[in-house]
């Protein structure tokens, strides 16, 4: 099993963890001005992206053990700033439960958390992708030969305005360019079953969130607009310092690419309030 990530930047380590269906290359726009302060690593996670090899198990909590092993027992990186976004902030949330000394401040991005407040079974029935993506096979079968023309049309789905939202549609939020980096990775076989396995995981994460002690370090929760209140209903229970929590203007579910600019001033304020701790 090898990850892989890209790193640059000076600083204390920031650590970020990508979605479905995206990789490291979702954060690649707000990447220099982190790096302006921090040494930031944007990592592809086990079995996605340009990693090598696939994890036992999609659970985030196995997930999670992986980017520690890289983390902690390669890059010695014992002392990291934590930001996970949408199924990545599942695995982001557990690498803080398990190492919770290891973790100085984390930032929860659009992502409703399967376990005690939201069972495995509701989360599915949010949207009709999550339990298409449940199914064993059928995603795989359906979606293989156009890979790209499926992540394009879902991209738009969750956008601002889009038809998750209760819009009458939106456009994928990203340029061709992207959506081929995305779908080149995705279009591997391993990896398309691989992020379709992040959803059929569900019950066990929300077995291992539910036996999780609530994280206690600072923590900062950005979600798309309309879905706060939603979104901190189910992720209170696991976070006992949510000191700031805030929709983003204009955004759909992916923040990062839809308002760069509020995302990127609100995680530097935030980690820059437990700079030097």
């Amino acid at each position: 099993m090898t990850m892989h990530y890209v790193t640059g930047g000076t600083g204390e380590p920031l650590v970020l963890l990508h979605g479905w269906p995206q990789s490291w290359y979702s954060w690649r726009e707000i990447m220099p001005a982190l790096a302006e302060k921090y040494t930031v690593y944007a990592l592809d996670l086990p079995g996605l992206g340009d990693s090598e090899g696939a994890p036992p198990s999609y659970d985030k909590a196995t997930l999670a053990r992986y980017v520690h092993r890289l983390l902690a027992g390669k890059l010695g990186l014992n002392r990291i700033n934590l930001v996970g976004h949408d199924l990545g902030a599942g695995v982001a949330f557990q690498y803080a439960a398990q190492f919770p000394d290891q973790v100085v401040r984390y930032a929860h991005l659009d992502y409703p958390m399967p376990g005690p407040a939201l069972s495995a079974n509701a989360y599915r029935q949010a949207s009709w992708h999550m339990s298409f993506h449940h199914q064993d096979g059928f995603p795989e079968l359906l979606v293989d030969d156009d890979v790209r023309d499926y992540l394009s049309l879902f991209y738009g789905y969750v956008a601002h305005g889009g038809t998750s939202f209760g819009g009458p549609g939106a456009k994928a939020p990203f340029t061709a360019q992207q959506i081929d980096e995305y779908a080149r990775t995705y279009q591997r076989p391993q990896v398309l079953t691989g992020g379709f396995e992040l959803y059929r995981t569900l019950d066990q994460d929300e077995r291992d969130n539910r036996a999780a002690k609530p994280i206690t370090m600072p923590t900062l929760l950005l979600t798309a607009e309309g879905t706060l209140d939603f979104t901190r209903s189910t992720v209170q229970p696991l976070m006992s310092d949510i000191t700031r929590a805030v929709q983003v203007p204009k955004a759909g579910h992916w923040l990062i690419a839809e308002n760069p600019g509020f995302v990127t001033t609100e995680l530097v304020e935030f980690f820059a309030r437990g700079a030097g701790r």
